[in-house]
C-alpha cells in the first residue's frame, strides 16, 4: 500500500529498514511487559520492530513531525513521572540543542528544561535520502533517559522563568539579563552575575532560582 506524504503536515516517511532497526534497538530492554507509545508511525516501519521490544515503563518512540517536536517534548516533561525513556527522530538542529552542554552555541532553554529531568544521548545523524520525500534538513536520533530527580530543589515555575529570561538576552551578563530580579541580587553569588546564560549548568540555574525565591 502506498501512502502519499502530506507536505502541509510536514510528513517525511522513513523508508530505510536499517535506520528503523537502529532506532528501535536504542530503547533499553528488560524482561517485563511492553508499554511503548509510538508517535508518528507513518507507514509502520518502526512498529513492526517494536513488537519484539519488551519493557516495564512507558517509553515514547517515533519519527516526530518536526513542526511539533518541541511540543511533544514539553508534553514528555509534563508526564515525566510516567515516561522513563524517549527515543526519537528530530531535525538535527533541534537534536543538537536538546543534547548540548554549557558553553556551546546550541545550548539554550530547551537544553536546560529537558536535562533537568532527563539524561540525553545523541545517538546518530540521519541522511535526508532515507525519507520519502527527502526533507531539506538532516535529522538525528537522540535518547532521553529519566534521571533520578523527582523534583528540582527550587520553585519550578520560577526556575522556568529565570531560564527563559536569562536566555532571552543570552549575550548579556546575568546582572543585565536578569534585571527584573535586581532587588534580590544580594542573595546571588556575584560570580554568577558576571556570567552569561550559556555558561551555566542546570545546577547553576537551580541555585540562582533558590536565591530569588
Amino acid at each position: 500500500m502506498y501512502v502519499r506524504a502530506k507536505k502541509g503536515l510536514g510528513q517525511h516517511f522513513l523508508k530505510d529498514e536499517n535506520i528503523a532497526k537502529k532506532i528501535v534497538n536504542s530503547l533499553s530492554s528488560e524482561i517485563n511487559p511492553l508499554n511503548v507509545l509510538e508517535i508518528g508511525p507513518g507507514m509502520g516501519i518502526l512498529t513492526k520492530y517494536l513488537l519484539s521490544v519488551i519493557n516495564i515503563d512507558l517509553k515514547v518512540i517515533g519519527n516526530f513531525p518536526y513542526n511539533i517536536s518541541s511540543q511533544i517534548l514539553f508534553k514528555v516533561l509534563e508526564y515525566r513521572d510516567q515516561i522513563s525513556e524517549v527515543v526519537g527522530m528530530f531535525q538535527k538542529e533541534v537534536a543538537l540543542r536538546i543534547a548540548s552542554n554549557p558553553n556551546c552555541k546550541e545550548y539554550g532553554i530547551i537544553s536546560i528544561l529537558i536535562q533537568a529531568y532527563y539524561t540525553i544521548d545523541y545517538l546518530f545523524t540521519v541522511n535526508e535520502q532515507v525519507f520519502s520525500p527527502p526533507p531539506k534538513v538532516k535529522s538525528a536520533v537522540i535518547r532521553l533517559t529519566r534521571n533520578q530527580t523527582k523534583n528540582i530543589d527550587c520553585n519550578e515555575e520560577l526556575f522556568i522563568k529565570v531560564v527563559k529570561t536569562a536566555f532571552n538576552q543570552r549575550r548579556k551578563m546575568l546582572r543585565n539579563a536578569l534585571g527584573i530580579f535586581e532587588k534580590q541580587f544580594n542573595n546571588i553569588d556575584p560570580v554568577y552575575l558576571t556570567k552569561r546564560a550559556e555558561n551555566l549548568s542546570v545546577a547553576d540555574f537551580i541555585r540562582i532560582t533558590k536565591c530569588l525565591q
